[in-house]
């Protein structure tokens, strides 16, 4: 069997890949797999250290902030969509691949549309509430679609959608750890309330200037905080803490690599709203805040949020609010048990396990009419993987 997969641009996209990629070779040992992605992008690093070829395309988004430099890359996009797609041609004709299928990002527009004008078959694989432009392009074409929310007929024919879920990190799908030895790991005081404060795959500058600002609540209100800054803002932290005297209280991470540990040992979770954070959420099952991300196309993460806010089962603070309403938010919370109880059963509701098997059914089904049965097969090792992915 062969496979493309394509697509990248953040750990959003580069995550999902690579856990159908693995599930795709626990399916079959002997899958030899191809992902193209775009030149400069982290997909670049990120996909050779999970153990996987890829092939860059000079493909790049539009620039919306209009500086000079911005304006020259503008101008130099056509003559990157061309070279992409000539590019793409040539890997099709040499790969020939049995099927292509498409993460979302910027190499997943010409790779797809290629791939479809070729006569292969393609899947999209759409992790948000709200359907990217790219995928919503490539859908005419496309022989199906594996969603992650109800009610994707508003972007996509319904014939060719099937409910998936997103896929996840298995560490995260096969959680195991209690709250103890999560606690332990992260060298928290095993009793008291634990706040966790994820970012995204970068951090979150908004949701770490609040913490910054505000690192006087967690010793005043004896929460203790587990916080992955990403790495630009890693040094900030550390040094305001250690000024702040709160290091009793506050751990900080650049980069967290068990969160399922994490996951375990929290009471509450701040994050941003991500498709595959939030798919994660869904399945710990823990209370959250969300604080969608502003700088994202078409305002997704918003509405990812207002999925689960829709449903009792998180609640939404503006990014624009963050720093005024957002440890309020949290203090809010930890003092209501009964709220918490009621947020954690409804988010609980929306977990979907298994998702990549089920995407790889899919592509089963298309290839030969029936998923296949999935054999006993080593895998990639997982950790090793996120070891390998930790810039993330």
């Amino acid at each position: 069997m062969k496979i493309i997969i394509s697509g990248g641009g953040s750990g959003g996209h580069i995550f999902p890949a690579v856990a159908i990629a693995n599930a795709v070779k626990a399916r079959w040992s002997d899958a030899d797999i191809l992902f193209v992605g775009a030149e400069g992008r982290m997909e670049m690093e990120k996909v050779p250290a999970a153990g996987y070829k890829i092939i860059g395309l000079p493909i790049a988004g539009l620039q919306r902030k209009l500086t000079p430099a911005n304006i020259v890359k503008n101008l130099q996009l056509p003559f990157r969509i061309f070279k992409s797609r000539r590019m793409v041609k040539s890997v099709l004709s040499d790969f020939r691949p049995d099927i292509v299928v498409g993460v979302g990002g910027f190499a997943s527009e010409p790779t797809l549309k290629a791939a479809a004008a070729c006569g292969y078959k393609t899947l999209l694989q759409e992790q948000n509430s709200y359907a990217g432009l790219t995928n919503k392009m490539l859908a005419r074409k496309a022989s199906k679609i594996c969603v992650a929310y109800e009610g994707m007929e508003r972007f996509f024919p319904m014939e060719k959608i099937v409910f998936t879920g997103n896929p996840v990190r298995a560490d995260i799908e096969q959680m195991s750890a209690t709250a103890a030895e999560g606690r332990a790991h992260f060298g928290l005081e095993a009793e008291g309330r634990v706040l966790l404060s994820v970012g995204g795959s970068l951090g979150a500058r908004s949701i770490n200037e609040m913490i910054i600002n505000h690192l006087h609540f967690f010793r005043e209100n004896r929460i203790q905080l587990i916080w992955q800054t990403g790495r630009w803002m890693y040094d900030e932290a550390v040094a305001a803490v250690e000024r702040a005297q709160v290091g009793q209280w506050v751990k900080v991470h650049q980069f967290i690599s068990r969160m399922d540990m994490a996951y375990a040992a929290a009471d509450i979770v701040v994050s941003r709203a991500g498709a595959i954070a939030i798919s994660e959420l869904c399945l710990v099952g823990k209370p959250v805040v969300l604080i969608p991300s502003p700088n994202v196309a078409e305002d997704h993460q918003t509405k990812n949020a207002l999925a689960l806010v829709d449903r009792g089962a998180a609640v939404m603070v503006k990014d624009a609010d963050c720093n005024s309403q957002g440890l309020s938010t949290v203090k809010e919370l930890f003092e209501s048990p009964a709220r918490q109880t009621s947020m954690s059963a409804a988010i609980s509701k929306m977990a979907v396990r298994h998702a990549a098997d089920k995407i790889v059914d899919q592509i089963s089904e298309l290839l030969y009419g029936k998923p296949e049965k999935r054999k006993s097969v080593p895998l990639p090792d997982e950790l090793q993987q996120l070891e390998n992915l930790k810039n993330i």
